[in-house]
């Protein structure tokens, strides 16, 4: 007669089957952040400005600061735009005295599609000047050297 030989309970092939799995699964972790990769990809363009206008282009050296500046904007319709917010040209005064709570040395970045009339860009730069606000910049494309 063939007889079985049987392991003993107490041997390592009995308490290997109770051991816990101490590996850490990443795919989720890369699936997340793929996820969030795409995201930031996304909504990144559209942090700049939401108004679309075709800026001039010069070859002017950029401007740096620490501050955040407010930007206004006049589209090709002669629309302002206090950041992404239609405004009245009437109230742009108030607005922006409200915003930056009367701290007139506040940067403000002011920019004009290529295609309305000079002179309506100059005369919102014109309000914010006479309003007091002293560090007004216009916003320009850098120009490609091709």
């Amino acid at each position: 007669m063939a007889g079985f030989i049987q392991g003993n309970n107490n041997s390592r092939s009995g308490s290997r089957s109770k051991r816990t799995i101490s590996d850490i699964n990443v795919t989720p972790l890369v699936d997340v952040m793929l996820v969030l990769l795409i995201v930031f990809m996304v909504t990144s363009p559209m942090l700049v400005s939401g108004i679309n206008i075709d800026l001039p282009k010069t070859s002017a050296n950029p401007f740096t600061g620490k501050d955040e500046p407010l930007t206004i904007t006049v589209d090709k319709e002669g629309t302002v735009y206090l950041h992404d917010h239609k405004i009245k040209e009437s109230e742009l005064v108030d607005k922006l005295v409200a915003i930056t709570e009367e701290k007139y040395d506040t940067r403000i970045f002011v920019r004009g599609d290529k295609a309305i009339d000079y002179g309506q860009v100059m005369k919102i730069v014109g309000l914010i000047s006479t309003a007091g606000f002293k560090k007004i910049s216009l916003v320009t494309e850098l120009q490609s050297n091709s």
